[in-house]
């Protein structure tokens, strides 16, 4: 499959999409992805692994919330992915990843992910380009690894913002009360390298694209939501689960 292309890409809806009636859309998907979580549970033949990538602002947090936040607790679960640790940094990069994977009958979103570490290392000059193409041959195995010998689907999301709106959201954090605990200054100085940041995503989706890149439009969450809950929707449903009868 082709790899996508950031710039061909739009990070609005459509101008045909009514606001309204995709939202309405969105919360009968959300209200369905219940039932389709209480198969994966019931049958525990299957995971789902879900994969949030994006830059700062692009809303990672609220579409976490908004779409998987009305699911059963005991069956979703979220690792948030920050720096490593001096431990973490003592294995291999993807260790502190493995152990996070979804069992059977559960879903785990990861807020960023294994694939910081073929981003903002090699942004940064952390990670040499040699080292950076053996990781991402690395990731390719990783997800082939648990798909096909755990039955994980595995749905990775890039949250395609524009610099312009991600400016707009990060200077919203310095005045509105309820959003300055997400201020960092150093945000800022991260959107200054977005040219590094966008050279690098597109090199990972060509690299890292046998199971696709979704890359979601996210100007408007209200149109980023009702695709994500979409793509997971369909992911679900098309596992054809069933729910297993009385023990013998």
């Amino acid at each position: 499959m082709a790899a996508p292309k950031l710039s061909a890409i739009s990070t609005r809806a459509p101008k045909s999409a009514d606001k309204e009636k995709t939202k309405q859309k969105t919360a009968r998907l959300i209200s369905e992805l219940d039932e389709l979580q209480n198969l994966l549970i019931a049958e525990n033949k299957n995971a789902l692994l879900v994969i949030v990538q994006g830059m700062d602002a692009s809303g990672k947090d609220g579409v976490i919330r908004n779409v998987f936040g009305s699911l059963n607790p005991l069956g979703v679960s979220v690792k948030s992915y920050k720096a490593p640790t001096a431990e973490e940094l003592s294995h291999d990069f993807l260790w502190r990843i493995h152990k996070h994977v979804p069992a059977k009958g559960m879903i785990q979103i990861f807020n960023r992910s294994h694939y910081e570490d073929v981003l903002i290392t090699r942004v940064h000059g952390w990670c040499d380009d040699e080292t950076a193409v053996k990781r991402m041959k690395a990731i390719n195995d990783f997800e082939e690894l648990i798909t096909q010998h755990n039955h994980t689907t595995v749905l990775k999301f890039y949250l395609h913002i524009s610099q312009k709106e991600q400016q707009e959201r990060l200077q919203e954090r310095t005045h509105d009360p309820r959003k300055m605990w997400k201020y960092n200054e150093k945000d800022f100085d991260e959107s200054r390298l977005w040219k590094k940041y966008m050279n690098y995503y597109q090199q990972c989706f060509t690299a890292c694209n046998k199971i696709p890149w979704h890359i979601i439009p996210s100007d408007q969450n209200w149109y980023k939501e009702h695709l994500i809950a979409t793509v997971v929707h369909n992911a679900l449903s098309k596992l054809n689960m069933q729910y297993p009868g009385l023990k013998k």
